[in-house]
């Protein structure tokens, strides 16, 4: 039976769509993976998608390790030592996420660039075999959340010596969020975007509906619940779309900042939803390396809408926060 899941807190009804307004439907592919932008309006599809790509554009010039010249790459060459400007919006994504990492006790951290290209999980590409202790010690002694320091004034980060960021586990959310943003500042209020199954919903489709969105399930397949994303964002982690094998068992992409390892495959997605896509972003990924009990705790003391999908002998068990089962109709 098909379980339908709706906002908490919708914003005030907006005036109705012009009779003009239709659903212009884009996709592409950006940052390792795929994005894709519904759109009802009554402006030609040219100019959304040039809003779109814009933003895209930004943040991988900002804050992709997959391109040499970006921002976050010449911070990860620099000299140690040194101080460096960043632009507003790569400096709100790294303070937001050491926010996350100071929260979560390193559980969830920015700094895990080494450990990541390590893994295969970083632009120098993928390997299908688990790394040596060795390696994954040199690795974790170049990572660390408390050996980067912010100066606000200045909107500068301070580049310790080897220390490599990743921010793939929040900056694909705050792409969507930026698209999103964008769109409504440009008379687009009625929107659904996505980037690599993480999505924001804004307003309605021209029928006055809403827009509708099957949440991912346990082993990736598409479950029987289905979300209103209105004036709402949702972000799924787990171990379906990148995973390597040790042994006959499951290794997760997300990698453990604390023990250099990946996560224990007990756990095959955690689900978050919040108004900021960054936000459900980072928490998904932060919740998967805390794991159900720690992460359930952490997710309901804080309020947090989230579902956790794990994996036992019997099968698949479903565990939601407070916050998620009261979205339930």
């Amino acid at each position: 039976m098909r379980r339908v899941l709706v906002p908490l807190h919708v914003p005030g009804i907006a005036p109705l769509l012009p009779r003009a307004a239709q659903i212009v439907s884009l996709a592409g592919d950006t940052m390792g993976t795929s994005w894709s932008v519904k759109a009802a309006t009554a402006i030609d599809e040219g100019h959304v998608l040039k809003i779109v790509e814009n933003a895209l554009a930004m943040v991988i010039a900002q804050m992709s390790q997959w391109e040499p010249n970006s921002d976050i790459s010449r911070f990860n060459r620099a000299t140690a030592g040194t101080w460096h400007a960043l632009p507003d919006e790569f400096f709100s994504v790294l303070k937001c996420a050491l926010d996350f990492a100071r929260e979560t006790d390193g559980a969830y951290d920015p700094t895990i660039g080494a450990l990541s290209e390590l893994w295969g999980f970083g632009a120098s590409g993928r390997r299908d075999d688990v790394p040596d202790q060795t390696d994954i010690d040199w690795a974790r002694g170049h990572c660390g959340w408390r050996s980067i320091r912010l100066d606000h004034d200045r909107r500068a980060a301070f580049q310790p010596g080897g220390l490599q960021l990743d921010l793939s586990s929040i900056a694909k959310g705050f792409a969507v969020d930026l698209i999103s943003e964008t769109l409504s500042k440009r008379g687009i209020a009625d929107h659904l975007v996505e980037i690599g199954g993480e999505l924001r919903g804004s307003g309605v489709k021209p029928d006055g509906s809403p827009w509708w969105v099957a949440l991912e399930g346990g082993d990736g397949a598409a479950d029987d619940t289905i979300v209103a994303l209105h004036a709402l964002s949702v972000a799924t982690s787990g171990d379906v779309r990148r995973h390597i094998m040790e042994r006959g068992r499951r290794l997760s992409h997300s990698l453990d900042p604390r023990t250099g390892r990946s996560v224990p495959d007990t756990l095959t997605s955690v689900t978050v939803f919040d108004r900021s896509c960054m936000m459900a972003d980072a928490l998904a990924t932060a919740l998967t390396v805390l794991g159900p009990e720690k992460g359930g705790d952490f997710a309901t003391a804080r309020d947090i809408a989230a579902r956790f999908i794990i994996r036992e002998p019997t099968g698949l068990l479903e565990r939601m926060t407070p916050s998620f089962a009261a979205m339930l109709d």
